[in-house]
């Protein structure tokens, strides 16, 4: 009896996170059965919170499969389906995209010849299916495979790499259907241990609830470590994401919340422009930025803000009157980039908002760089699986 079956996989670092990339035609032909194929191959759940038996790195951004098929749009390339897996639970959340590991789907779509280049340049039309939204992909090509040396620097990734530019369009409603899933701006919510604390609850991309730093006693540039230490905190921004995620219609209770949608809605806290440092230690003038950000994504606060959050916050910073427009440094040119300061360093992403009557994001551009890191098979107990699959490799 085989112990283990193989999967044809590849494993790749889009933007700041990792993932396995598997095309859909290598998985079981029923969606039921994927769940275990992608737990075991990242190692959850792992009560030790490290994933030691699988491909996973014991946070967020480095616990996630993608799946990538024939489109079923016309206006689509490939479709895209992304899976963040819970590090300590049995779970694997389809309720979001993932903006950093997007930026990886073009290369591997023209790598795995699913889609042709021309004139040196990678197009492609990407659908996610966990968003229904459109994000266009474009990359510079070395021969007949996506370029990977450039002069790009990522904020969070070392060395310097070809560029990937994703442009989301109409990102408003990804999640819920509405780019303000209340209809309003600014929402109060009552927290326990807090009281009453303003939020704007955004989604453009990825649902977002926004509050401010000081609400929570902290100033917004501490490092995830600090906040990671800080128990007190982390339940209460907890409870906020739980009254959030029943304001916008995404679980019933905040208790549904917590067990059924922890990737959404992300948490974000925000704060005007000031002095901090990065990971590194490098000096992050205040001059520097337009805003900083410290977000929170399946229970753990990120190194770097995950790209979906990010252009939620660059969208949310268009929407006058909102908390982040409030804290936010305006400049004169709404359609100049908007810097983003986080733990990793600034980025820089641009927004097209509009209001006729209601307020709509016509689109969020930002640059990331992406690389295939190895190409292969993974291998999943035989046992883990929920039933014998046909057509797979056993070994």
């Amino acid at each position: 009896m085989a112990q283990q079956v193989r999967f044809p996989a590849v494993f790749m670092r889009g933007g700041t996170s990792k993932g396995v990339f598997f095309l859909q035609r290598d998985l079981p032909g029923a969606r039921a059965d994927w769940d275990p194929v992608f737990l075991a191959t990242i190692g959850s759940p792992d009560p030790y919170g490290r994933q030691l038996d699988g491909m996973g790195g014991g946070i967020s951004s480095l616990s996630k499969v993608v799946v990538i098929g024939p489109s079923t749009r016309d206006d689509a390339d490939v479709d895209y389906t992304f899976g963040q897996v819970a590090v300590d639970a049995p779970q694997v959340d389809y309720s979001a995209n993932c903006g950093n590991l997007s930026s990886a789907v073009g290369p591997f779509a023209v790598d795995e010849g699913l889609v042709a280049a021309a004139n040196g340049e990678g197009v492609v039309r990407i659908h996610n299916t966990n968003t229904h939204k459109v994000i266009v992909s474009r990359f510079p090509m070395a021969g007949e495979v996506a370029a990977v040396d450039g002069d790009f620097e990522l904020a969070g990734v070392a060395g310097t790499w070809a560029r990937v530019r994703l442009e989301f369009l109409d990102p408003g409603g990804a999640v819920t259907g509405r780019l303000l899933p209340t209809g309003e701006l600014l929402e109060t919510l009552n927290i326990p241990g807090l009281g009453d604390v303003e939020a704007s609850l955004v989604d453009a991309a990825t649902p977002v609830v926004f509050v401010a730093a000081t609400a929570l006693g902290v100033t917004g540039t501490e490092s995830p470590d600090d906040l990671e230490a800080d128990a007190v905190l982390l339940t209460r921004l907890e409870a906020i994401r739980g009254e959030a995620a029943v304001r916008m219609g995404l679980a019933k209770t905040p208790e549904d919340a917590a067990r059924n949608s922890k990737g959404v809605p992300k948490v974000a806290m925000v704060a005007p422009p000031l002095d901090g440092v990065t990971l590194t230690g490098e000096p992050l003038p205040e001059g520097t930025m337009d805003i900083t950000v410290r977000m929170i994504s399946m229970g753990r606060p990120h190194r770097a803000v995950p790209l979906t959050g990010a252009l939620c916050a660059a969208v949310a910073a268009r929407l006058e009157g909102s908390l982040v427009h409030r804290l936010a440094r305006q400049g004169g040119d709404p359609a100049a980039d908007l810097r983003i300061a986080q733990p990793s360093g600034i980025i820089p992403l641009a927004a097209a908002v509009s209001r006729d009557p209601h307020w709509h994001a016509a689109h969020a551009v930002v640059y990331r760089s992406a690389r295939r890191l190895m190409e292969g098979h993974v291998l999943v107990p035989a046992s883990r699986l929920a039933r014998p699959i046909a057509g797979t490799h056993p070994v």
